[in-house]
This record gives structure tokens, sequence and C-alpha cells, in this order.
């Protein structure tokens, strides 16, 4: 019935928006060096369902309050231009060229596994859910939940039918993770600027699960880092704490240590550069359907190419055709810390 509306929790993002050249065009006037940028508020999040239930949902609208993906509709580059949804302009200068959006999943500190839902229509962040069960990660001595702010780079897929040359893996049919290491704790859903710094190759049953290494280019420290080895100088154990982080995450689930191509070391920003470039090019095959994207979904509203395109009206009644329980979800999140012998 249309009196049992919604509970609707609206909150503002703070990215790069739906229409990414003036907006491209409003960041370059407010920062022209490459020092912290004043950004617009051009996104916003709609929460249906309560958190810590399996049918919370997170959805993201643009600046005109229209629903988009943030998997498909976000820009990957923060400086370009573009053309049918996707980022064309070069950039000015190697700074630029590093400036990257990332989708805030999860914020550094909690425990509850969100993710982009990529096999639902608009891609909404959800919670994930194994054997019927919400799934948060274990606390791990001498850790809280996830150590970074913890998200995904949106126009990028990592294909799980393509062999990585350097891993000798496929891809995990995800979108590229994200670790953002500056100091501030983000919100779900933010879209954040980030300059990439380097990459971990985590292989996760078989498949390559790149972790990228970023900063937030608004943090107070992040002109003083430029490559991976500013992560080594400026936050040492970091980097060892994150492989540890990944290495023994899934140990309390009873599941082996992880694996990680290249005996666990850190690739510089240029060859994270690379990664992020092919699985640009990888999302940009899969939403002009010239690869098999199983069941991926590839609805949109800005990449009007697309054979996957749908109008503003049409992703309203997605949005709206959404069910869910108004009933206050179990937080279950584990607040034991998990020692793990040698």
């Amino acid at each position: 019935m249309r009196a049992l509306l919604p509970l609707l929790r609206t909150s503002w993002a703070w990215p790069v928006g739906a229409a990414a050249a003036a907006s491209a065009r409003l960041l370059r006037g407010a920062s022209a060096g490459p020092g912290p940028r004043r950004t617009m508020a051009l996104y916003r999040t709609e929460e249906r369902g309560q958190p810590h239930s399996p049918d919370y949902r997170l959805f993201f609208k643009n600046v005109a309050g229209h629903y988009i993906s943030p998997f498909h509709d976000i820009p990957l580059k923060v400086d370009s231009e573009e053309e049918n949804g996707i980022p064309t302009k070069r950039a000015r200068n190697d700074e630029y060229e590093n400036v990257f959006n990332m989708v805030v999943e999860v914020p550094r500190w909690t425990n509850a596994k969100m993710e982009i839902a990529t096999k639902e229509p608009l891609n909404p962040i959800k919670q994930d859910v194994k054997d019927g069960k919400l799934r948060y990660v274990a606390n791990i001595f001498p850790h809280k939940g996830y150590i970074w702010n913890y998200g995904a780079l949106p126009q990028t897929w990592e294909d799980p039918h393509r062999k990585d040359k350097s891993t000798d893996c496929c891809g995990d049919n995800d979108p590229i993770d994200v670790c953002e290491i500056g100091s501030k704790v983000l919100s779900r859903g933010e879209v954040v600027h980030v300059k990439i710094l380097g990459v971990l190759a985590l292989i996760d049953q078989g498949e390559t699960d790149w972790k990228l290494i970023a900063i937030n280019v608004n943090d107070p420290e992040a002109s003083k880092f430029h490559d991976i080895e500013d992560v080594k100088k400026y936050k040492p154990g970091y980097l060892e704490a994150t492989l540890n982080w990944f290495r023994f995450y899934k140990i309390p689930e009873g599941k082996p240590e992880n694996q990680f191509a290249f005996n666990g070391e850190f690739k510089n920003k240029a060859f994270a550069l690379e990664v992020i470039k092919s699985a640009h090019e990888c999302w940009r095959a899969l939403l002009m359907d010239k690869c098999d994207g199983g069941a991926i979904n590839c609805t949109n509203v800005q990449v009007c190419d697309s054979p996957f395109h749908c109008s503003q009206e049409e992703a309203r009644s997605l949005v709206e055709s959404v069910s869910f329980s108004l009933n206050k979800g179990s937080n279950e999140e584990d607040q034991v810390w998990h020692f793990l012998g040698k």
C-alpha cells in the first residue's frame, strides 16, 4: 500500500557528481594545484530497510536527485570529461592522472561486510550474506574490524574469464577493492577522491583479488604520499599489518591462510595504475555487452551507448519495487578478539 511508505534515511556523500564534466570544471576551479581539493556534495545516499538486516540497501542519487548505479554511473577518474558515461579526457599532469573516485563500502574499525551488490539493479550497497547469515569480519588481535576505510573503484571490473598475466589467475568478478589509509574514518556511501599508492595481489580461491592502497586527497598528510615507499616511510608497520590482516582474516571461519602473488610484495603506483587501466577496459567491454558478464547487473542511467542503459523513470521504478521489512535488524557484530597461534 502507498500508505506504507518505506523507511528512508538520506545522507550526502562527497563525490564528483552525475555531470562529470561540469563537476570536473568546478574541481579544477577550486584547486589549481596538487594540494587538497574542495569538492561539492554532489551525491547522496538513500537507505531502505534496517541496517544489520538481509534486506538493507543503500542506493545512490546524483545531484539532480536521480537514482544511479555506484558501480557504473560514477566516473572512474575525478578530472575526466565524460563521453556517454566513460571518462575520455587525458589528465593534465601526473597528479591529476592519479586521482580516482572511491566508493566507501566499509568505514574503518567496523565489522559488517558491506559491498556493492553487483548482481542487483543499480547495484546498491548491501551486507553480504553466507549460508543465510549476515557476514562480519572477525577481530583478530590487535585489530578491530577493517583497519582502513574499505571500498571500490567505480567503472572497474575484474573479469573472471580473463587470466592476468602477472598472477596467472583470473579476476574475482568484482570492482577493484581499495584500502584508504588516511586519518579520517569515512562513512558508508561516501564517494571520495583518492590517489593510488600501490597494490597487493591477494589470491582468493584461485582468483586474483587486487587490493589497492590509496589515500584521500583531502587527508592532512596526503601531500607526503606519492608512491608505496611513502607508506613505509610515514606509516611504518601499516603495510605489514595490511598483509597480515588479509592473510589471516578468514581463519576464525575455519578457513586456511590466504595466499598472495609476488610473495606478498606490494607493487608500486605505476604497476597499480596499469591494473586499474586493465580493469576499466574490462568494465567497458562489460557495459557494451562485448564479454560474458554472467549474473552481473549492468543497468545504468548515464552510459548512454550501453545496451543496458535505462531512463530515470525506469531507475526509480526499480528502486521502488525493492521490498524490505521495517523490523529492526540484529547486530551480531563480533565483539571478541581472536588470538592466532604461530
